[in-house]
């Protein structure tokens, strides 16, 4: 297993680590298999989406936003990051990519995400697993 950490520096954003992931895989010698992808955080997430147009990013935080605003007056959890908590659990905590010709097998405009909800922050985190087998 990889870990990687990185540092945000927004409130909310997705940050494109495809690139990582490949690295992982690459490292790993798999030829074919499964690389799982997973955020170590409870206001951070994990998904595959669109890495050519950076307004798909902008309009995924917006619409975000919209179903789980940040501020809510019922809201009881005391850290005031209620939202950043839902939109992870709906976006997910991680990924599982398949592999195959020791490549990932992604769309042509499909990238790995690591979803901030709750930035900026220093040291999040983030792991590959990179398993083999199949067909």
């Amino acid at each position: 297993m990889k870990r990687y950490t990185i540092d945000t520096s927004k409130h909310s954003d997705m940050i494109d680590i495809t690139a990582q992931v490949e690295a992982a895989v690459k490292a790993s010698g798999v030829h074919s298999g499964i690389a799982i992808v997973q955020s170590l955080h409870t206001t951070a997430g994990i998904t595959v989406n669109e890495n050519a147009d950076p307004d798909v990013v902008v309009d995924f935080l917006r619409r975000l936003d919209e179903v789980f605003p940040w501020e809510h007056p019922q809201d009881r959890h005391m850290e005031g990051n209620t939202a950043a908590h839902l939109k992870t659990s709906t976006v997910g905590p991680s990924q599982t990519v398949l592999i195959d010709d020791s490549r990932l097998v992604l769309g042509t405009w499909q990238g790995i995400y690591f979803c901030e909800f709750d930035g900026p922050r220093t040291n999040r985190s983030f792991v590959v697993q990179v398993i083999g087998g199949g067909l």
